[in-house]
């Protein structure tokens, strides 16, 4: 069974950081692009970033380019992301989602995905 758990969400003023991560069990993770994506209240799902399996290839989306670092470690089976210089516009719940069969943009494609975190940024 597949299971994909992040961690690391919570309060924070606008202009902090945060940093998330994604412990992924069940599944053979280094082989795996994986990704972070978020839903804000009220919106559809959204990409926030990509990494493939080895870590070369990695996208973001322009609404967090240059403030996020998608990164991970194949040895812990563990995915990260690092926010800085928050907005409340950042506030969402977070899911890390594994295998986007070939279109890491679009959120319907990843095969697998964990529960989520939530992430408030106050003004």
């Amino acid at each position: 069974q597949v299971q994909l758990v992040e961690s690391g969400g919570g309060l924070v003023q606008a202009g902090n950081s945060l940093s998330l991560a994604c412990v992924g069990s069940g599944l053979r993770f280094s082989t795996y692009g994986m990704g972070w994506l978020r839903q804000a209240p009220g919106k559809e799902r959204e990409f926030v970033a990509y990494i493939n399996w080895n870590s070369r290839t990695i996208y973001y989306a322009d609404s967090v380019r240059g403030r996020a670092t998608i990164s991970r470690d194949n040895a812990k089976n563990t995915l990260y992301l690092q926010m800085n210089s928050l907005k409340p516009e950042d506030t969402a719940i977070y899911y890390c989602a594994a295998d986007p069969r070939g279109l890491y943009s679009e959120p319907w494609k990843y095969n697998y995905w964990g529960q989520g975190t939530q992430v408030t940024v106050s003004s």
